[in-house]
């Protein structure tokens, strides 16, 4: 969905995927994305809520939120700037 003021906000289903396939899929999703573009990554290994904060501090990317909701782990995350 293009909003207005262009923000986007896309839904990234991880579900079933193994560590360190989600945050791989983050990261192939968040290239194509501009800053304040927000991904929901939902997934189902619970090693993701370690891994997609830790590559998001590394990339200087914002993890908004984290959830569990049943078996499914959801991570709300806002893309920043590239660092140069």
């Amino acid at each position: 969905e293009q909003g207005m003021g262009g923000m986007n906000r896309v839904q990234l289903d991880c579900r079933r995927l193994l560590c360190p396939m989600p945050v791989i899929r983050v990261q192939d999703h968040i290239a194509g994305l501009q800053p304040g573009d927000e991904v929901e990554a939902i997934c189902t290994d619970p090693g993701v809520m370690q891994d997609i904060p830790a590559w998001c501090r590394i990339n200087g990317h914002l993890v908004l939120e984290q959830k569990v909701d049943d078996d499914e782990y959801i991570l709300l995350i806002r893309v920043q700037e590239e660092r140069s």
